[in-house]
């Protein structure tokens, strides 16, 4: 065997070992086929992050917020967009993945992100990054519902409950809590009343708005505090 020969067996073993060319195994996601999926050369800062893989596949269910397959969506990193991309968002843990040219997937270094979109059931839901200590009591990415004057976001996680499925499976449940951005502050609620309670010296005026417009809030319809959230922000100063 020549010196050739044994070279290229050298560089197998060390890519095979390193994971750089693995093929996503079961129960990682799918791939969305898109041919526009940007170019690692060209986009070096886009794939700035490890290789990822899935250290759940013994557990029920999965670990991203809609679906295992990939989302079209769009990243914006440093300020700079980038569009039709195929990626997917872990919510145990916190974390934004998408496949690359070289057929492994990468877990892109969410410090670097500074927003996410993602289109699921035809529609198109967005995420922005909260960094650490700017919120007190709020980091990560949140789903961002309303952004005016004030914000509403909701903050998704998956959790993992042992032993959940025929006393032998573990299991992956998704929780969400909702965050309402009031001068700076940030506050979780979940009813009309704890919304109410906010609003302090202008909640008669909000109660009056609610009951004449009809409205039903919901934590099981965060959309539902738009409205009331959108009149505050347009009789406050």
């Amino acid at each position: 065997m020549n010196r050739t020969n044994l070279l290229y067996i050298f560089l197998f073993i060390i890519f095979a070992g390193s994971g750089l060319n693995a093929v996503p195994c079961f129960g990682e996601p799918h791939p969305y086929k898109s041919s526009q999926q940007d170019p690692l050369k060209e986009n070096q800062i886009l794939y700035n992050g490890k290789v990822w893989r899935n250290l759940y596949y013994n557990v029920k269910g999965d670990q991203f917020l809609f679906s295992k397959d990939y989302l079209h969506g769009s990243l914006t990193i440093n300020g700079k967009t980038y569009k039709n991309l195929s990626i997917n968002y872990d919510i145990y843990n916190d974390e934004i993945i998408t496949p690359t040219n070289l057929s492994s997937i990468l877990q892109l270094n969410k410090e670097m992100v500074d927003s996410f979109s993602v289109v699921f059931g035809f529609q198109n839901y967005k995420f922005v990054n909260i960094r650490e200590d700017s919120l007190p009591g709020l980091k990560g990415f949140v789903n961002e519902l309303y952004k005016g004057k004030s914000a509403l976001y909701i903050k998704y996680k998956k959790e993992i409950q042992l032993l959940a499925v025929d006393d032998k499976y573990d299991l992956f449940y998704r929780t969400y809590k909702i965050y309402f951005l009031k001068d700076g502050i940030i506050h979780q609620i979940a009813t009309k009343g704890e919304l109410l309670k906010v609003f302090d010296k202008d909640k008669i005026q909000i109660k009056a708005f609610i009951k004449k417009s009809k409205l039903k809030i919901s934590k099981k319809v965060p959309e539902s505090f738009i409205p009331v959230i959108r009149y505050y922000d347009g009789i406050s100063r």
